[in-house]
């Protein structure tokens, strides 16, 4: 299931106007780039925002996302027809044969359950093409992100064209490791309030690698986060 901050139509709909600094996302696009890469599976796709940035450059993209609220946002952008979008999850795909597989963002770490993550590590498997690759992040959990998620540190109030002010903050709920759960508040300026609550895997560096080889990757690389510089590891899988 998605987390409500994506799948709760309400708050899907403000997500970019939240978030709009996607400098994150450039380390995808010079991925893609990079490998050349025509035909791309971007695995969570959210809102839409890659799948259309890369749609605008000409490559073939399927978005997939469990977050129905998300998919209708990024189908109502302009462009969007461009990109074949798939309610569901990895496991949900039509046969591909994509270049590169994608998951931006939090993605990998948001697939929290053992048999959930092994399943999308086989489903993406099958849908590269020989020589097709698997590029995402995950924070390095030595850098204990999450003693930094502070109500005070993520407090603010957004003016939003339509909607009007919308006073967000998110804090820690929860330390359970590998698990870390936290919730983000959101008071509209109709009165409303609605919280997401989200959890994360943080996983070893080494865990991941065995993970990718157990289904058939080549783990050609572990890069580091151009925008956060030794915090994340961005890690580079090749179907052999």
């Amino acid at each position: 299931m998605a987390d409500d901050c994506f799948a709760h139509p309400r708050l899907a709909a403000i997500y970019d106007s939240l978030h709009p600094d996607r400098s994150d996302l450039d380390v995808y696009r010079q991925v893609t780039e990079e490998f050349e890469a025509s035909r791309v599976l971007d695995i969570g796709c959210g809102t839409g925002v890659f799948a259309l940035l890369l749609a605008d450059r000409g490559v073939e993209v399927v978005g997939v996302d469990p977050a129905r609220a998300s998919i209708e946002v990024a189908r109502a952008k302009p462009g969007s027809e461009r990109v074949r979008w798939v309610c569901g999850d990895a496991t949900d795909l039509p046969p591909l044969q994509v270049d590169l597989a994608t998951m931006t963002g939090n993605v990998a770490q948001a697939i929290t359950d053992p048999h959930l993550w092994h399943e999308t590590l086989r489903g993406t498997h099958e849908a590269l093409r020989p020589g097709g690759r698997l590029v995402f992040e995950t924070r390095d959990p030595a850098r204990r992100a999450w003693e930094e998620w502070t109500r005070e540190d993520s407090h603010e109030v957004v003016e939003i064209p339509g909607v009007g002010a919308v006073e967000n903050w998110g804090e820690l709920v929860d330390v359970s490791l590998p698990l870390v759960t936290f919730r983000w508040t959101y008071a509209f300026a109709d009165g409303q309030v609605l919280t997401s609550d989200s959890t994360l895997r943080f996983r070893e560096r080494d865990e991941v690698e065995r993970d990718l080889v157990a289904h058939g990757f080549v783990v050609d690389e572990v890069r580091d986060a151009p925008d956060r510089p030794g915090r994340e590891f961005v890690f580079l899988g090749r179907r052999p």
